[in-house]
């Protein structure tokens, strides 16, 4: 029987998580899971496994096209998973990093105290 290749791992391989310690503490929170269970990092990962991760903003899906276990270059991680995260997350996370942002001409250094009482008071009434 083909054996499979922790979850963990694979997940670091993939780059969705920057160190495989990061995707081993994600898998131990209950951020990754596999249908709709979490799973632990020592988990062995099938070919066709369909995964949620819980990312700040966003929970994406990935499903398992191939297995791998060494860390590979972006350009071809494409042929290791499947990105199925829907649309709508993705503009989630576009509108919460478009939310924290407030424009400062460049040199005119850091906001004074004053200022930066200005600009919490904005950003606190112009949400609302």
């Amino acid at each position: 029987m083909e054996r499979g290749i922790r979850i963990d791992k694979w997940l670091w391989a993939v780059r969705i998580f920057k160190t495989r310690s990061l995707a081993s503490d994600a898998c131990r929170s209950g951020k990754v899971k596999i249908l709709d269970q979490a799973v632990k990092a020592s988990r062995d990962l099938k070919t066709g496994e369909v995964i949620s991760i819980s990312l700040a903003p966003v929970t994406k899906t990935v499903k398992v096209l191939a297995l791998i276990g060494n860390r590979v270059s972006a350009k071809l991680v494409e042929g290791f998973m499947e990105d199925l995260t829907p649309e709508a997350e993705y503009q989630k996370l576009k509108r919460s990093n478009d939310a924290g942002f407030e424009f400062r001409e460049r040199g005119t250094g850091r906001p004074t105290k004053r200022e930066r009482r200005e600009i919490e008071f904005l950003k606190l009434y112009l949400d609302e």
